[in-house]
């Protein structure tokens, strides 16, 4: 008998979620990438004028490969800068270089949820890789050895870790927001944005943050459809 599983749904849903949120991002960043900010400041000029006005001196600028793989590493104290963000001067640009360096200020003042965002690193990244082979040891377990105990126990553990990784997500939003709020207010307080340029920057960093609500809605819907899945087969 042909059975539809509509927790596919869930899953469907969440990859619609993180599309819809990547177009905005691309969109956006493509547009204000061809709009030159007045003062005439590249990403990583922008970025050494924000960690010096702070008081930050043991934080590196440097410029990194790939497109948009902009961070900032609180372990190595390192604003990485993609080499576009590095050497432009659009709105795209100094936007996304004062919300990493958001991020370098948020280390030096020992914001918590930066500082419990670092914390689950390790343990995040040790969950992900197991949450779904545990899962399919347990499916295996329970269906071919019929050790329906052991494959509950897997299967659990499973969903567990993969809970971490969720967490990780959820914890990362306030962080994220926190450091774009801090990156509109460097960029007005040192005079850096012109006159109607801090609508243009807000754009950037909104459509920025929304790929990290997306990413979040997406996990969960994941991690409930496996609970889901888990309670019907129980």
């Amino acid at each position: 008998m042909f059975y539809f599983d509509w927790t596919i749904i869930l899953v469907i849903a969440g990859i619609f979620i993180t599309a819809v949120a990547s177009g905005k991002l691309k969109n956006t960043y493509a547009r204000y990438a061809r709009v030159h900010a007045q003062c005439g400041l590249t990403g990583c000029e922008v970025a050494k004028r924000i960690l010096a006005a702070n008081g930050i001196n043991g934080v590196v600028v440097n410029m990194t490969e790939g497109e948009l793989t902009d961070h900032y590493d609180p372990s190595s104290k390192v604003v990485n800068l993609s080499s576009a963000i590095y050497q432009d001067t659009s709105i795209a640009s100094i936007s996304v270089a004062a919300h990493e360096c958001g991020h370098a200020i948020q280390d030096n003042l020992e914001y918590r949820p930066l500082r419990f965002r670092s914390s689950l690193v390790p343990i995040v990244n040790f969950g992900s890789k197991l949450a779904f082979p545990m899962i399919l040891i347990g499916i295996a377990l329970g269906l071919f050895l019929k050790a329906s105990f052991m494959g509950r126990t897997f299967i659990t553990i499973g969903i567990v870790a993969f809970s971490l990784a969720v967490l990780f997500q959820i914890v990362t939003l306030p962080v994220e927001y926190n450091a774009s709020k801090r990156a509109l207010q460097q960029l007005e307080g040192l005079g850096i944005l012109a006159g109607g340029e801090d609508a243009q920057a807000d754009a950037v960093l909104k459509a920025a943050a929304l790929t990290y609500v997306a990413a979040a809605a997406s996990s969960l819907l994941q991690l409930l459809r496996l609970i889901i899945i888990f309670r019907n087969n129980d």
